[in-house]
């Protein structure tokens, strides 16, 4: 297949300060079904992604752990990029900004937008914000907070350079104004001209001597360059741009990029600084900048300190790689904030993957197994229904490319699932079941199944940008390759008198969401610091072993557990000593326990105690609990005994 040409798709590169969470891997895995369906397609792509290093965060990040800050770097880069290979990204470049080359450019980038009087040495004075590594005015505050992360900025005042912004702002305007596929969604265009640009451009700091890591400006080493100016040149250091030079064969080729796919929070740096910075180079801007919106969890922006952050791996032990690609990409919609909860992802592997795709293969396998012993073939009996089915087969291929022109992956997924219920109904319509039980109706069989297995292949040749390695499973199984571009609107390709696999595998197992739930919760607990445990230091006064022995110590089972009425204290319990008589006792521990948890357990009770009234209620013993105190505050654990062993032992 001849190339439709080059397709160069970058994304941000993930600041290097600690473990990116889900909403951050969904971007990577966005661009990567972005990436495989543009190959499908036939375009020669480039991907490239990787890591923002320098900054006072990082700098500070290292100082806590006791290492240098590229030590601490180097650690984090390797953790990012364990995270997208999880998720099978096959990006073709990774870049890290402490890269040699990239360091080097952007010292002449800098000189050479300096010499042409593009920046100029200043001093700045205002609110900074250390996580943005940004400063603001008054004004841009939100509620007295950075207006990009909501947290505390403090005043600070240091000597910088300034670039030049409002030099080329109109010509910025004028180009987004005649280009308006340039940043797209529109909602996010409209945010850039009228709350940035045609108020007027403030010019931007570009260099900061309050710190030291980062790359120093070649002719005044006490200042660094800014984190933006070094962060985004990446896109063009990555592909071999020679500032002041002869720029590699791969810039030449590959520039403008055709896609740089980032987050709405970053939409300003890239829609009006970058741009900026190419305009004083003298290059040519980006294609497009796509602003995603975010991943919430459970209706809120993931962060640390709410305790909200879902990592990739954490999803990916329970529920596979393939399952959160899909998840991820088919809830995100085109520009609102798409929601994740455990719940949510659960549903969607058992309704979507598990019945809809895994039934769907797993029962053609099966069927082709059972009738034919593996060996699918085209008899060419067909029916009017068989039209039906490959006219929605064969109409895929296009719907999906549409949306995907608009970048629209859960829409172009949705088409392709729409394949694959097609496929499900097509059963349901042609029952095959009934057909085997006539010799007469054989070769329709045999017809029904080559029929589904084509059309699987179509759908999953389709699916394969989005769920790689479900898909390699599938033509594995159904003994076929994927299909390229140019066969994927026509059915009737798969080799008549293959054989499928003899045992098909499950896809997708189906999951129980209160055992999902209840997995999460035991991992949240592990996870949890050991409690700061308090024990008092004073022994008891001793007593002789004689005494001691006229204490009666019993094993007892919780028979049944309930809350005294008008008593926020006291629990009541009817317990299994062994005797075959139930045994009550009153605890004042409702405090620490609920009753109906309690059912069932085998506890020590005391049981030569004489009785006691409480609350009108008798009391014949009393179980042994461990009192200690946590960060300052009296818990209490009852004595919990192995439950084989029997009601009525005696401790001894």
């Amino acid at each position: 297949m001849n190339s439709k040409g080059k397709y160069y798709l970058t994304t941000a590169i993930a600041y290097t300060s600690g473990k990116p969470h889900i909403g951050n891997v969904y971007e990577i895995v966005l661009a990567d079904s972005i990436a495989r369906f543009k190959r499908l397609e036939g375009y020669d792509v480039y991907f490239q992604t990787g890591t923002d290093e320098h900054g006072q965060k990082n700098e500070l990040k290292a100082e806590a752990e006791g290492v240098t800050p590229k030590e601490f770097v180097d650690k984090v880069a390797g953790i990012i990029k364990g995270q997208f290979d999880l998720m099978n990204v096959s990006y073709d470049h990774f870049i890290r900004t402490t890269d040699e080359y990239h360091e080097k450019e952007v010292q002449k980038i800098f000189k050479k937008l300096y010499d042409q009087g593009d920046i100029y040495k200043g001093a700045y004075e205002g609110l900074y914000c250390t996580d943005c590594e940004s400063f603001f005015t008054e004004s841009q505050l939100i509620d007295g907070k950075c207006p990009d992360c909501g947290r505390e900025v403090h005043p600070a005042k240091e000597e910088a350079y300034f670039f030049k912004m409002s030099k080329y702002a109109q010509r910025l305007i004028d180009h987004i104004n005649c280009h308006p596929e340039f940043i797209q969604p529109v909602s996010r265009k409209n945010e850039m001209m009228n709350n940035f640009l045609l108020p007027g451009l403030q010019d931007l700091c570009v260099s900061r001597t309050s710190f030291k890591w980062g790359i120093p400006v070649e002719f005044d080493p006490k200042h660094v360059v800014y984190v933006w100016l070094d962060a985004l040149t990446n896109y063009i250091t990555g592909i071999g741009y020679h500032c002041g030079g002869e720029s590699d064969e791969q810039f030449t080729k590959l520039w403008p990029a055709d896609l740089h796919l980032i987050g709405k929070d970053i939409i300003r740096f890239h829609t009006i600084y970058w741009p900026i910075f190419l305009m004083a180079l003298d290059l040519p801007l980006p294609k497009q900048v796509f602003g995603h919106p975010w991943l919430l969890m459970n209706g809120g922006k993931m962060s640390k300190s709410k305790g909200n952050t879902i990592y990739a791996d954490e999803l990916v032990e329970m529920f596979g790689v393939d399952a959160v690609r899909y998840f991820v990409l088919h809830e995100m919609p085109y520009d609102n904030d798409g929601n994740l909860t455990w719940e949510l992802v659960t549903e969607r592997t058992n309704s979507d993957l598990a019945n809809t795709l895994g039934n769907l293969v797993n029962r053609t396998i099966s069927m082709s197994n059972k009738y034919f012993g593996g060996v699918v073939e085209n008899t060419g009996v067909c029916e009017p229904v068989d039209g039906d089915l490959k006219a929605v087969v064969t109409a895929c291929r296009d719907k999906a490319a549409a949306k995907m022109a608009d970048l629209k992956a859960a829409d172009a997924i949705t088409e392709i699932f729409a394949l694959f219920k097609r496929c499900n109904k097509y059963i349901d319509e042609t029952m095959p079941w009934v057909l085997a039980k006539s010799e007469d109706s054989k070769s329709r069989l045999a017809t029904v199944l080559y029929n589904l297995v084509d059309c699987i292949c179509v759908g999953a040749s389709l699916l394969q940008s989005f769920m790689p390695g479900t898909c390699e499973n599938i033509f594995r199984q159904l003994n076929a390759q994927p299909r390229t571009w140019e066969n994927l609107d026509k059915t009737g390709l798969y080799p008549s008198g293959n054989k499928v696999t003899e045992t098909p595998e499950i896809l997708f197992a189906r999951l129980d969401v209160d055992e999902v739930i209840a997995k999460v919760e035991e991992k949240r607990l592990a996870a949890l610091p050991l409690p700061e445990i308090e024990v008092e230091p004073q022994l008891s006064e001793k007593v002789d072993f004689d005494t001691f022995c006229k204490s009666d110590f019993r094993v007892v089972k919780v028979k049944a557990c309930e809350a005294v009425k008008k008593s926020d204290k006291l629990l009541r319990f009817t317990l299994d000593d062994g005797t075959g008589t139930d045994r009550q006792i009153l605890s004042g521990i409702h405090k620490w326990y609920e009753p109906q948890d309690l059912i069932g357990k085998t506890l020590i009770a005391i049981v030569n105690l004489p009785p006691r009234k409480m609350m009108g209620l008798e009391s014949c013993g009393m179980l042994i609990s461990a009192v200690h105190k946590e960060k300052g505050e009296e818990c209490l654990h009852l004595v919990m005994a192995d439950d084989s062993i029997p009601a009525g032992a005696k401790l001894c």
